[in-house]
């Protein structure tokens, strides 16, 4: 069995408020390493990967009002 596997058995097994948390904080931490990304990709002098990232983030419905 895979860890990924291993991780579906598991949270299969959760409430529906534990997988809520478990939904939640899996946002943020892709919202995390997508903000670390972008730093990355600035510092490297890449805007234009920001600019194209940005749109395909909105694009693709990944987005969400502030």
């Amino acid at each position: 069995m895979t860890k990924i596997d291993e991780v579906k058995a598991a949270v299969s097994q959760l409430s529906l408020a534990e997988q809520d948390t478990l939904r939640a904080w899996l946002d943020e931490l892709a919202e995390q390493r997508f903000d670390e990304q972008i730093a990355r990709d600035e510092a490297a002098g890449r805007p234009e990967t920001l600019t194209t990232r940005a749109l395909d983030n909105l694009n693709s419905g990944r987005v969400r009002d502030l």
